[in-house]
């Protein structure tokens, strides 16, 4: 029986500032003692999306603050954590250097062992916290930078079946919502606005269906929205509001229908393992979509697999599933030491071909 560990958590790779303390116990079970997770969206409002340079200032003022905050709520201090756990990457630089910073400093302070997490993983980890469910799982990781779908099979086993080719969903949303004139972030607001809107009005295609596998493709059906609101607006002089929701109704079905007929692909890969049910889950910040759930709900049930959404603070950057992630790969692996660089590009599968390119940084995805 492992003895119990409590970890100090940090995440800062794009605008959510968080810290979190988690406490495994001896018999395994996992405990959010505390998480605490501040946003910038009032920082970035103005200007369309994530100012990166902001967004680095804003991490570097306010991570002591969270993990005084986090360890406050949990009730411990300093002396009684076992371990540090930052994300290491991947994620806009300025942001993960920031954390990766203070993490050192808190190790080097107290004498505690360093782990670098890679924040795909914590997403991709996530319903083993929430859920104690078994390995394996079939992960859609959607967030406003990634899209990728992962089969899981441990802590530091990662296979990508498939993932976007060009824009992630978050980022399509958010453009949709700057064409429309909508708010950021553009998830919710589209969200909101394709709840009176008729999602048949409009013929949108439905990318990559033709191509056989599991990626996707989301740039193409923004162009396609673009083209018809230029063609509603020249018509009419403008849009309406119908327009503007029936819009938002039609690009979201879209993306829905792309991500049920893509995860019926990707579970034609899923393994076979007696006396265990398929799972199939989803998280990342788009995961909050309830158009999109749903659609993965239909095809779980067509699958007979269980489907698993972490609740909405786990879906969305936070350090808790950091703290996870740090827990699970302690069995398997050492702790990262004070060399731990920042990297702005980390990918989860090290075996399979770059999806987005590559270059000096190291691939993209």
């Amino acid at each position: 029986m492992a003895a119990p560990c409590t970890v100090l958590a940090l995440e800062s790779s794009c605008d959510d500032t968080a810290a979190a303390v988690l406490r495994r116990t001896a018999g395994g079970a996992t405990e959010i003692l505390s998480s605490v997770v501040r946003g910038q969206a009032e920082l970035h409002a103005g200007f369309g999306g994530v100012v990166p340079e902001i967004a680095a200032r804003a991490h570097a003022e306010t991570l002591d603050h969270c993990v005084e905050q986090a360890l406050e709520a949990s009730g411990l201090g300093l002396d009684d954590i076992d371990a540090i756990a930052v994300t290491a990457g991947p994620g806009l630089i300025g942001g993960v250097v920031s954390g990766v910073m203070c993490a050192k400093g808190l190790a080097a302070a107290t004498g505690k062992p360093l782990y670098g997490i890679n924040h795909l993983a914590g997403h991709a980890l996530t319903p083993g916290l929430t859920d104690a469910v078994p390995y394996p799982w079939l992960m859609l990781l959607v967030s406003g930078g990634h899209c990728q779908f992962l089969l899981v099979r441990g802590p530091e086993d990662f296979t990508r079946l498939g993932g976007t080719i060009d824009d992630a969903p978050g980022e399509a949303f958010d453009k949709i919502a700057r064409l429309l004139g909508l708010p950021q972030p553009g998830g919710p607001a589209v969200e909101a606005a394709a709840k009176d809107g008729d999602p048949a009005r409009f013929a949108f295609p439905r990318p990559l269906l033709d191509r056989a596998g599991c990626d996707m493709s989301f740039s193409g059906l923004k162009t396609a929205v673009l083209r018809t609101r230029d063609a509603l607006i020249a018509d009419q002089g403008g849009l309406t509001e119908q327009d503007r929701c029936d819009l938002c109704a039609g690009f979201q079905a879209a993306v829905a229908d792309v991500f049920a007929e893509k995860t019926r692909r990707a579970m034609d890969n899923y393994p076979k393992v007696a006396d265990q049910t398929p799972v199939i889950c989803v998280a990342g910040g788009v995961a909050a979509n309830i158009t999109i759930r749903r659609a993965l709900e239909t095809v779980s049930q067509e699958f007979g697999a269980r489907f698993i959404a972490p609740p909405l603070a786990l879906c969305t950057d936070n350090a808790a599933m950091i703290g996870y992630a740090a827990l699970e790969q302690m069995a398997i692996s050492g702790p990262s030491g004070m060399s731990l660089p920042a990297r702005p590009r980390w990918p989860l599968d090290q075996t399979s071909p770059a999806m987005l390119g590559s270059g000096k940084k190291g691939a993209k995805a």
